[in-house]
């Protein structure tokens, strides 16, 4: 039961996006279709397994994603339970499943409750999530009147987390496309792109920095959550090894250095509209992610310190306009 994109390509046939399709199409036969992962087997039989249905009480601006289990319903919650558990670590949420809390690492929507505030008003808007995980954020969206919202996230249990959730959803705006960023066509249309703890993660974030203004239309706005760290217009940290024990961080700016740089590229109206340092309540271990979180990130000793001696997580919202 492999995965299929057909509900995305009707969706966006009398779309901008239709110019974009054999390209997208080229992409998910190169990075997907063509390199299957090792648990595809099991991780489709789990989803095949999951109830599909289409509630139609469903109020995607709530905090937690809920997908209330109908009154006539009788599951076997232990059975869904661990069948749910075959997609771990589920990283973005809170989610309710069918009578079940997934309780997720990341209290996502602390973030988009700092995030949302700013941004435009998403009512009928094209939206991109460049790293939308799970697609709980894309939900956030449609829930914030989004028309359409495409996810890009090339972690393979993300898309079946996601798919979870679609199976008991009416026919939506929200659509998850396995791929990285780099993999895009300029798409040149988006009203919004969000790109959420990603920057970091990017060997060249000027690079990104210019996918990401390719994507949006003119005038077209882009939010930008990452990791910064405190100083002026010049400081930039480059992590000698690992940060917060993650190998794959290159690039720690101040808030003033990064809106230089979105200056540099070619951005307008640049601000920093939030900067939160990350608790231990928003971001942890749990049952659905077992894995080391930001409490084994950090320096017993000192909290305000990661445990290699660096300033400790602290993430920027920056808002800028094409």
């Amino acid at each position: 039961m492999t995965i299929l994109f057909d509900a995305f390509f009707a969706a966006t046939t009398d779309s901008e996006l239709a110019d974009f399709h054999p390209q997208l199409r080229a992409a998910l036969q190169q990075h997907y279709y063509a390199k299957p992962h090792g648990r595809s087997a099991e991780w489709d039989q789990a989803l095949a397994s999951l109830p599909q249905a289409k509630l139609t009480d469903v109020d995607l601006s709530q905090e937690r994603i809920t997908l209330p289990l109908p009154d006539d319903w009788q599951l076997d919650q232990s059975q869904l339970r661990d069948t749910l558990m075959t997609f771990k670590p589920w990283r973005k949420g809170p989610w309710h499943y069918l009578g079940i809390d997934i309780d997720t690492e990341w209290r996502s929507d602390w973030k988009w409750q700092r995030i949302f505030p700013h941004c435009s008003d998403l009512t009928g808007r094209k939206v991109l999530d460049i790293g939308t995980g799970n697609g709980y954020f894309l939900y956030r969206m449609l829930g914030a009147g989004a028309k359409l919202a495409i996810g890009i996230d090339p972690t393979r249990i993300f898309l079946y987390q996601f798919h979870s959730a679609q199976r008991l959803l009416p026919d939506n705006g929200a659509h998850l496309l396995p791929l990285r960023s780099e993999h895009l066509p300029a798409f040149g249309c988006f009203d919004t792109v969000f790109c959420l703890g990603v920057l970091y993660h990017r060997r060249s974030p000027i690079d990104h920095l210019q996918e990401l203004m390719s994507y949006l239309r003119p005038g077209g706005e882009l939010v930008l959550e990452t990791l910064v760290v405190p100083g002026d217009k010049y400081t930039i940290l480059v992590p000698e090894d690992r940060y917060a024990k993650m190998a794959n961080v290159w690039f720690l700016p101040s808030t003033a250095a990064l809106e230089n740089l979105l200056h540099r590229v070619g951005f307008k109206a640049v601000r920093t509209v939030d900067v939160n340092q990350t608790s231990l309540q928003e971001q942890q271990s749990t049952p659905w992610m077992t894995f080391h979180s930001l409490e084994q990130f950090l320096d017993p000793a000192n909290p305000d310190l990661t445990i290699e001696g660096y300033p400790a997580p602290l993430r920027a919202t920056l808002i800028a306009t094409k």
